[in-house]
């Protein structure tokens, strides 16, 4: 089975290409103009165990909300080509995990129904040049065009670095236990997800 899948956006914000093999060792090479942002995404590849390839551009000269959007976008997107019919996958992840001083709580369902719940207060407003508020942009984009039910919750945390980093790592292994392969059948009573 090949669960590999491109993405291609282009508006007149972005222009973006994403490839993702949810079989993949971890490997990332990732272009973005956001470099927190970078550091992210390959720690997501990384924590997921997904191979991820990203070449970004937008209209940062505005602020950077554009371009976490439409990466979250494209993610979600290309999880959801890349599973297919979601025949013989865990579904369910969580993952609780506690990063220096900071602990966050992710758990997703990949149902194909579309709920997000952000349970995260960042009192810093920026981490370098990346806007906090755009962390719950992404990965509510991410929900979205999976789509998936997406809970985040921080337990406790000041660091505005240790929780984001915190959270976009529990989210990739919560990733990595959803996707896995373990029977061949559709997980639901429904026979389709």
């Amino acid at each position: 089975m090949c669960r590999q899948s491109t993405i291609t956006r282009k508006t007149k914000e972005t222009d973006i290409t994403l490839s993702i093999n949810l079989d993949g060792n971890g490997k990332s090479k990732i272009e973005t103009p956001i470099g927190f942002l970078n550091h992210m995404l390959d720690a997501f590849a990384r924590h997921s165990g997904f191979d991820l390839e990203i070449k970004a551009n937008g209209d940062t000269h505005i602020d950077g909300h554009h371009t976490v959007e439409d990466i979250g976008i494209c993610l979600g997107l290309a999880i959801q080509k890349a599973l297919g019919d979601c025949c013989g996958i865990e579904r369910y992840g969580s993952c609780s995990l506690p990063m220096d001083e900071a602990l966050v709580h992710v758990n997703l369902d990949l149902c194909n129904r579309t709920a997000f719940v952000w349970k995260v207060n960042i009192d810093a407003p920026f981490v370098g040049e990346f806007d906090t508020q755009l962390t719950s942009e992404f990965f509510q984009a991410l929900a979205s065009n999976n789509p998936m039910n997406l809970h985040l919750r921080l337990e406790y945390g000041k660091n505005a670095h240790h929780i984001i980093e915190a959270l976009f790592k529990a989210t990739a292994r919560a990733f990595a236990q959803a996707t896995k392969i373990t029977s061949d059948k559709i997980p639901s009573t429904k026979g389709v997800l």
